[in-house]
C-alpha cells in the first residue's frame, strides 16, 4: 500500500511542476517573443457581444435616427487601406423636429404625434434648417437609400449648431455593446450628435489586427472626416482603453500642427499600460513572479503597445474630464487618479484645466456604468459649455 501511496504523489508532484512550468515560465515566454499573441491579449478583439448583432442596423440595438457608415482611409505607417465602421446618432432636438421623416415611431415602437416638419407649411422652419428640407424633399428621397441617407446626415452637421462627440471605446465588443448604446442615448437626450467607431479588428470594421498606433490613426481617420464637414465644436469621449486612444491622437494632432477638439472626457482611464497590466484582474496570477517585467511588460514596451497617457497627457492643451468609480476593478481607481495628480504636474498653468470627478463605492457604477450616475448630464453640460468657445 506504501509504495502505491508513494507512487501517487510522485505523480501528483510531476503534474503540478509540470503544470507550473507550463502556465508560470512556458506560456511568459512564448508571450515574449509574440507580439501576435500581445496585441490579442491587449486589444481582445475576439470577445464579442451581445450574440447576432447586426451592426449594420443600429435601430435593432436600440439607436433610431443613426446612421450606419464607413470611413476609407490609408495607414502609411502599415501601408493598408483600412475601412472604420461608423454610427452617427442625431441629437434629440433633431429627431423629434423630423420624426416622420426619420421613421422614428416605426423603428422605436412610439406612440403619439409625428407632425412632418417638411409637410407643415404654417411652421417653416429657420434658416438653419433649409439645407436639411431640401434634402428631404428632393425627389425620390428615400431614408433606406445610402446615398439620400448619407447627404441628409452630413447635412445635419453642417446645419445644426449641435455640438459633437466623438466616442473612443475600450477593448472588447464593439460599438453596439449595451454599456455603449446606454451613453449614446444619455448624450443624444442632450442634443449632442454622437459619432461612435470601431477601430480595426473590431465589429464590422477591417478585419486587420490593431496596433496602437493603428487604432490611433483610425480615431483620426474619423475626426478629420468629422471636421471636414462641420465647424461645431467636437469633443472626445474615451472608455478605458479608449482613454489611451484619446490621449495618443490629442497628441498626435498637435504634433502635426493641427486644430484639435475642444476638450476631451477620460472616463475610468489608466496612466499607462505597464501599470494596468499589472492592475488588472486577469495578471493577479503572475504579477508577483520575479520574471514578469521581463517576459509580459518590457515586450510590450518594446513593440509599442504603451498607450501612455501619463506622457501624452503633457503634450495638447486642451481640457481634460476625469470619471472614475471607486469599485472599478478592472482600471483600478488609483491609476486614473494618479493620471490626474500627473496631469496637474505635467501640464502647463495657462492650458486647458484638468478636472477629476469620483463615483463612490456605494453607487456601484464599476467599469462600464457611470453613464447611470444620476448628476452626469449636469457634469457633461457644464464642462463642454464651458470651454465650447474657448482657445488654448
Amino acid at each position: 500500500m506504501m509504495p502505491l501511496c508513494r507512487k501517487i504523489g510522485r505523480c501528483t508532484c510531476a503534474v503540478a511542476v509540470l503544470l507550473f512550468l507550463v502556465g508560470f515560465v512556458i506560456l511568459p515566454i512564448i508571450f515574449k517573443y509574440s507580439y501576435a499573441l500581445q496585441k490579442s491579449i491587449l486589444f481582445l478583439t475576439f470577445i464579442t457581444y451581445p450574440p447576432n448583432l447586426d451592426l449594420k442596423r443600429p435601430e435593432k440595438s436600440g439607436l433610431y435616427a443613426t446612421r450606419n457608415f464607413y470611413v476609407n482611409h490609408h495607414d502609411h505607417e502599415e501601408d493598408l487601406e483600412v475601412n472604420v465602421a461608423v454610427w452617427h446618432v442625431l441629437p434629440l432636438d433633431l429627431v423629434r423636429r423630423y420624426a416622420k421623416e426619420l421613421h422614428v415611431d416605426e423603428v422605436s415602437g412610439q406612440r403619439g404625434s409625428s407632425r412632418s416638419i417638411v409637410a407643415d407649411e404654417k411652421h417653416h422652419a429657420g434658416d438653419r434648417y433649409k439645407g436639411i428640407e431640401k434634402v428631404l424633399r428632393s425627389d425620390g428621397f428615400q431614408l433606406t437609400d445610402e446615398k439620400h441617407q448619407r447627404d441628409l446626415f452630413e447635412e445635419t452637421l453642417r446645419a445644426t449648431t449641435n455640438d459633437v462627440v466623438l466616442y473612443l471605446h475600450g477593448n472588447t465588443a464593439s460599438r453596439g455593446a449595451p454599456h455603449r448604446v446606454e451613453l449614446y442615448q444619455m448624450l443624444r437626450a442632450l442634443n449632442y450628435h454622437v459619432i461612435a467607431i470601431d477601430y480595426r479588428g473590431y465589429g464590422d470594421s477591417a478585419n486587420l489586427s490593431p496596433s496602437e498606433l493603428g487604432v490611433v490613426y483610425d480615431a483620426l481617420a474619423v475626426y478629420q472626416y468629422i471636421t471636414s464637414i462641420t465647424n461645431n465644436p467636437v469633443y472626445l469621449w474615451g472608455h478605458s482603453l479608449g482613454t489611451g486612444v484619446s490621449t495618443h491622437l490629442l497628441s498626435l494632432l498637435t504634433e502635426m500642427s493641427l486644430p484639435g477638439p475642444k476638450a476631451v472626457v477620460l472616463e475610468s482611464p489608466f496612466n499607462n499600460i505597464k501599470e494596468e497590466i499589472c492592475a488588472h484582474p486577469f495578471s493577479k496570477l503572475y504579477r508577483h513572479l520575479p520574471w514578469f517585467d521581463y517576459l509580459i511588460s518590457r515586450p510590450m514596451y518594446k513593440n509599442k503597445l504603451r498607450f501612455e497617457s501619463d506622457q501624452h497627457i503633457a503634450e495638447f492643451r486642451q481640457p481634460v474630464l476625469i470619471l472614475h468609480a471607486e469599485d472599478d476593478l478592472v482600471v483600478p481607481f488609483e491609476l486614473g487618479y494618479k493620471l490626474y495628480r500627473k496631469a496637474l504636474d505635467t501640464r502647463g498653468k495657462s492650458w486647458g484645466p484638468i478636472e477629476f470627478h469620483r463615483f463612490e463605492k456605494s453607487s456601484h457604477y464599476g467599469h462600464k456604468y457611470i453613464c447611470r450616475a444620476p448628476n452626469l448630464p449636469e457634469i457633461i453640460v457644464r464642462f463642454f459649455h464651458a470651454y465650447r468657445d474657448a482657445q488654448y
